[in-house]
C-alpha cells in the first residue's frame, strides 16, 4: 500500500471519527431541551452536567499522562485555573443550558456554530504576537455564520425577534464565545509557565477546579427549584457522557490523525457542523419539534455555507504554508 493511500484512508477514518463526535455532542442540545421541556431546572442542568463529568474522567487518566502533572499545575497556580475554568466551562454552559428553554434543539445547535470563529476573534484580546492578527477573509465568513444565526432566531420567532429571543440569542453567542476564550487563556498560560499537558489533562484540571463553582450553582439550584428529579440526572448524565466524554476522544483522535494534513484537518473541524443536523433530526423524531422552515432554512444553509467556508480557510494551500495562520485558524473544540 502506498503512502499516498495509507495518508486517504487516514483522512477517512479520521472524518467518520469527527462525525461520530459530532453526533455525541449533539446530545448536548437535544437532552437539555428534554430536560428543559420536562421542567428541569436550567441551573441543575449545567450543575449536574461537570458535576458528573468528573468521576468519568477519573478512570481514563492513567491512560492519559495521569492526574499528578495536572494536581501539580493546579497547586501552582490556583488562580489561573479557576480564572479559565469559570469563563470556559461554568460562564458557558449556565448561558447554554439557560437557552436551552428558549426553543429547539436545532436553534441552539446552530446559533453555537458562531464558535467556530469566536475565538480567532477573541485573539487580539490575548495575544501580543502575530497571533492577534484577525484574517479579514476569517472575519467575512464569521458575519456570514452570525447572518444565518440571525436569520435561525428570526425565522423562529416568526418574522421577528421580541425581548426573550434576543437574550437567548446573546446567551447562545455569548456561550459560543466563553468556551473558546477559556480554552486559549489556559493554553496561553501553560505555553507561559511551561507546564506540559494533554488536551485530556486540561479538560480534567478545569473540570477540577471548576468544582467548588458548581457546588455553588448546586445550592442556588435546590435553593430555586429542590433536588432534582431522577430524570434530569439521568439526561444529565448522558450528557456528561456522550459530550464530556466519548464525542471528546472522539474528537481528540479526529484532530490526532491528521494533525500534520491541514486538508484533512479542516475537514475534520468542519465536521462540527452537522451537530445542527443532527440536532434537527434528533428534535424532530425524538422531541417533537418543527422542523426548520422559512427563514429559518435559509439561516441553517448560511451556517453551514459559512462552516464549509472556514474549512476552506483552513485547508487551503496559503495557509498550510504557515503554522502561525493554521493556528490562528483552528477551532478551540479541544477544550
Amino acid at each position: 500500500m502506498t503512502a499516498a493511500s495509507l495518508e486517504r484512508r487516514r483522512a477517512l477514518a479520521a472524518i467518520a471519527l469527527a462525525l461520530a463526535s459530532a453526533l455525541f455532542f449533539t446530545q448536548t442540545y437535544v437532552l437539555n431541551r428534554a430536560i428543559a421541556s420536562d421542567g428541569g431546572h436550567w441551573a441543575w442542568t449545567a450543575a449536574l452536567r461537570y458535576l458528573i463529568t468528573l468521576p468519568l474522567l477519573l478512570p481514563l487518566m492513567p491512560w492519559q499522562g495521569g492526574t499528578t502533572p495536572v494536581l501539580k499545575a493546579l497547586r501552582s497556580h490556583p488562580k489561573a485555573w479557576l480564572a479559565c475554568s469559570a469563563i470556559g466551562f461554568v460562564a458557558f454552559y449556565l448561558l447554554l443550558s439557560w437557552a436551552a428553554g428558549s426553543g429547539p434543539s436545532w436553534l441552539v445547535a446552530g446559533s453555537f456554530q458562531f464558535t467556530v470563529v469566536a475565538g480567532m476573534l477573541c485573539a487580539p484580546l490575548l495575544y501580543r504576537d502575530a497571533r492577534r492578527r484577525v484574517p479579514l477573509a476569517a472575519l467575512a465568513v464569521g458575519g456570514l455564520i452570525l447572518a444565518g444565526v440571525l436569520l435561525l432566531q428570526r425565522g423562529h420567532a416568526h418574522g421577528s425577534l421580541d425581548r426573550s429571543a434576543w437574550i437567548a440569542l446573546a446567551c447562545v453567542i455569548g456561550a459560543a464565545f466563553a468556551y473558546p476564550l477559556g480554552n486559549r487563556m489556559l493554553l496561553l498560560h501553560l505555553e507561559r509557565s511551561g507546564e506540559a499537558l494533554n488536551a485530556t489533562q486540561r479538560v480534567f484540571g478545569m473540570t477540577l477546579a471548576s468544582q467548588p463553582l458548581w457546588c455553588l450553582v448546586a445550592v442556588y439550584a435546590w435553593l430555586q427549584a429542590g433536588l432534582p428529579s431522577l430524570s434530569q440526572v439521568v439526561l444529565a448524565a448522558g450528557v456528561a457522557l456522550s459530550a464530556g466524554v466519548i464525542a471528546t476522544i472522539l474528537f481528540f483522535q479526529a484532530t490526532g490523525l491528521v494533525r500534520d494534513n491541514p486538508v484533512a484537518l479542516g475537514g475534520v473541524e468542519a465536521m462540527q457542523g452537522a451537530e445542527m443536523l443532527f440536532a434537527t433530526l434528533f428534535g424532530v423524531w425524538w422531541l417533537g419539534e418543527a422542523w426548520p422552515r422559512g427563514i429559518a432554512s435559509w439561516g441553517v444553509a448560511l451556517v453551514l455555507l459559512g462552516i464549509v467556508l472556514f474549512a476552506w480557510l483552513v485547508a487551503r494551500p496559503q495557509a498550510a504554508r504557515s503554522e502561525r495562520a493554521v493556528q490562528a485558524l483552528r477551532t478551540d473544540r479541544g477544550a
